[in-house]
């Protein structure tokens, strides 16, 4: 949960241009994407719970890249790395959870 809101407020004070928000953002996404990595396992054979941990590890990388890419480029391109992540996330934190319900019966 702490690397969600560091995540968040770094993303949105990067827009403000404040010099600590890629510190915040990058630390954020390092905590959420370890969580990510390591805390959803899955044994399991179904093939489909095991794409989408794929693309949930793969939002996750792509969350700390943006990091990067707020020291590297002067620009706004982390936006671009962090809507991708963004939208991986957010289709693996519906449809797994489904995918599991559907596993038990």
């Amino acid at each position: 949960m702490a690397g969600a809101v560091l995540l968040l407020a770094g993303a949105v004070l990067q827009i403000t241009r404040w010099e600590l928000a890629p510190y915040l953002y990058t630390l954020g996404a390092v905590m959420f994407g370890y969580v990510q990595v390591m805390g959803n396992r899955y044994d399991g054979k179904n093939f489909i719970i095991k794409r989408l941990r794929k693309q949930q590890v793969f939002g996750a990388v792509a969350l700390v890249f943006a990091g990067v890419l707020m020291f590297t480029m002067k620009r706004n391109e982390w936006i671009v790395c962090l809507s991708i992540a963004a939208v991986l996330e957010l289709y693996t934190a519906f449809r797994i959870p489904q995918e599991l319900e559907k596993e038990k019966r």
